[in-house]
């Protein structure tokens, strides 16, 4: 007799599979008392998260919910966030996580992307949810949820959801058009907690800080990643400087995860007061779009290396955050390193592979990549070929195996014949510890088309545009070099939720002023 006769294939299956759910449950029954989250000095156990979550289950279940379906989610970060996440996971449904911050017909429009069978709301966005008008059953979280939780009995039995269904749908950006929700899997959630903890060493007590709206991967993920490791989140609604470097002092952490103007407050908080942080894997993200000087002062402090990083809502850390920099090297070249579990090419666009120190598209396959953009036949189809991942971003690679971001594929100034990518202009004017910070952007131009134009907020004055013209002469050609050099406010640079400045935001400020 065979082992297929004699063991059941459906069995023997399901043996090698597991979803977000079953790791974090398998760290509730084997730690219950162990702290699974915080926030204002209010825990909740493992093993109390659990009861609830299976609890909130029950409740999804008889509200007819069913694997597959979709709860729109609008809410400011609380320990419900993650609880309403567990439960879908639990349950095999999707979470389409709302970004609060968008105008109204943009948030119409996301939560009708995705039809949800119900709507979950804080009070704080309750106005502006009914405000939109969508149809749709709501529960809000200081009333129904509360009450139908407590009501509830833990579930009876489980589904059979699976890795490849959908846990969570994040949306994206971008620079034109209404978002797209991207949807990620709990395969891919899971392979994005593996390269987490390979890439930066973490231990399953460290902890993560989900200050950045939960809406956004940067948190969902390392939230999700925590729990399913045993390691305690410490959820905090925003950017709140002391309340993240208290936490900094009392906690091993994992990753304190430091985006591009939230460093600043920080890094004053710790010089101020000579704090002293208990013990942390990795701080910040995107090491190139922050001046030298602010990156080597965080590691100082903190004592950690600074995260190199490259990835996407599409595809977590990956492909490109396999480096940990000291802050001895943070004078030197900031070239990245691939991730774990990323497969990488860089294409032309013919889909072919190009030469060492050719600018190419990024092209990744792996684990980590999401499941393709909901109800976008289109965009997938244009942005997956060949069974990889076209990201949308330009790198060269060196000889050595390192890769250099070159900018957007489809953000280029093209100016006499020649392409310009306006970040490696950015990098040249950030290594300068007179920069504060800078964007570069285009500006069309009678004679070559389009010129670059930089936008330089300054620490101090003893910077012109006489140095500006400088510092890019001693590094980059002619043709790259800005034409124009203007200097603006820190604080008057428009930032999108993740920190980055928003280039086609201050585009539109030249055009609304004729320039």
């Amino acid at each position: 007799m065979t082992a297929e006769e004699t063991i059941g294939i459906g069995d023997v299956a399901a043996a090698g599979q597991a979803t977000v759910y079953d790791l974090f449950h398998a760290r509730a029954r084997h730690w219950p008392e162990a702290v699974a989250l915080s926030t204002g000095g209010v825990t909740r156990t493992y093993g109390e998260m659990d009861r609830r979550v299976q609890c909130l289950a029950s409740a999804f279940q008889a509200q007819g919910l069913s694997r597959g379906d979709r709860i729109a989610l609008l809410s400011e970060n609380r320990f419900e966030y993650a609880e309403v996440q567990m439960a879908a996971a639990l349950l095999g449904v999707i979470v389409a996580c709302q970004n609060w911050r968008l105008s109204g017909a943009e948030l119409g429009h996301c939560i009708e992307l995705v039809s949800p069978r119900l709507v979950i709301v804080s009070s704080l966005f309750r106005d502006a949810f009914h405000a939109i008008g969508v149809d749709v059953e709501s529960w809000v979280l200081e009333d129904d949820y509360e009450s139908l939780v407590a009501s509830a009995s833990p579930i009876a039995k489980r589904p059979a959801a699976t890795p490849e269904d959908g846990l969570v749908i994040l949306y994206t950006s971008g620079t034109t058009g209404l978002p797209k929700g991207a949807l990620i899997s709990h395969r891919a959630e899971i392979a994005r907690m593996t390269v987490y903890r390979m890439d930066f060493g973490a231990g399953t007590g460290d902890g993560f800080v989900a200050w950045a709206p939960m809406f956004h991967m940067g948190s969902t993920d390392q939230v999700l990643c925590t729990l399913m490791s045993g390691g305690i989140v410490h959820i905090i609604d925003g950017l709140a400087p002391r309340e993240i470097v208290a936490v900094m002092q009392q906690h091993t952490l994992g990753w304190m995860l430091l985006m591009p103007g939230s460093i600043e407050p920080i890094v004053d908080i710790l010089e101020a007061e000579k704090v002293r942080v208990r013990g942390i894997r990795a701080v910040g993200a995107m090491v190139d779009l922050v001046p030298r000087a602010l990156a080597m002062e965080l590691s100082r402090l903190t004592g950690a290396p600074y995260l190199n990083s490259f990835g996407s809502t599409e595809t977590g850390l990956p492909p490109l955050s396999g480096r940990l920099m000291a802050e001895g090297e943070l004078t030197g070249s900031l070239s990245k390193w691939p991730s774990a579990l990323a497969d990488i090419r860089l294409v032309d666009e013919e889909g072919r592979d190009v030469p060492d120190g050719t600018p190419g598209e990024m092209a990744l396959r792996g684990p980590t990549v999401f499941s393709g953009y909901w109800n976008a036949p289109e965009a997938n189809a244009s942005d997956f070929r060949d069974g990889r991942f076209l990201m949308g971003d330009m790198f060269t690679r060196n000889a050595d195996g390192s890769y250099d971001f070159v900018d957007r594929a489809k953000y280029m100034i093209k100016s006499g014949g020649e392409n310009i990518y306006p970040a490696e202009i950015e990098r040249v004017l950030l290594a300068d510890p007179r920069v504060r910070d800078a964007v570069v952007v285009r500006k069309p131009d009678a004679r070559w088309g389009e010129v670059p134009v930089a936008f330089v907020a300054r620490n101090g004055g003893d910077l012109d545009a006489a140095g500006i013209e400088a510092m890019c002469r001693a590094s980059l050609a002619g043709y790259k070099r800005p034409k124009e050099v203007r200097f603006v406010e820190y604080d008057d640079l428009p930032r999108s939720t993740t920190g980055k400045i928003v280039r086609h935001e201050i585009e539109r400020q030249l055009k609304d002023e004729g320039a």
